[in-house]
């Protein structure tokens, strides 16, 4: 398997991003789609203090997908809310969700001193739990949280 790189961008491609919304829609996954969408109509772009987005990239082909945004369920709060992360099924358990989502990390605790996230996904869980989210005591709005300053904890 080639090096997959991760890569923060300011400007998607959406052309790129596209077939990832095709794949993820024939696994029944609609969030690829929504991320897709309010891209498309400037409603979440990424682009605030405390926001990013991720791609991850195998020679021209986007084969993953990461985003970080204030959590909109605690705007006034320190807590950061990972988005929209989806893998290409041809790319899963090769640690590319996991460079995805280290990299929202690291910016997040730039920001926040909390993150957070929702999934009703089986899989998402154990990937979540395996990288060191909690479910226990989860905020509203949310399945799973991760604490930035763990030397507070």
């Amino acid at each position: 398997m080639v090096d997959v790189f991760v890569t923060r961008v300011k400007d998607l491609n959406v052309d790129d991003v596209y077939p990832l919304v095709l794949e993820s829609e024939k696994e029944g996954f609609r969030f690829v789609r929504r991320l897709y969408d309010e891209y498309m109509s400037g409603a979440n772009r990424f682009g605030c203090d405390g926001e990013a987005l991720f791609v991850a990239r195998q020679l021209n082909q986007m084969v993953g997908i990461c985003g970080l945004n204030r959590d909109p369920y605690r705007p006034f709060g320190n807590v950061g809310r990972v988005r929209r992360l989806y893998v290409h099924t041809d790319f899963r358990k090769y640690g590319v969700g996991r460079q995805l989502v280290s990299n929202v990390i690291m910016e997040a605790r730039r920001f926040y001193t909390t993150l957070s996230l929702r999934t009703d996904n089986p899989m998402a869980d154990q990937f979540y739990r395996a990288i060191g989210f909690s479910t226990d005591h989860a905020p509203d709005n949310a399945t799973h949280w991760l604490s930035l300053n763990p030397e507070s904890d």
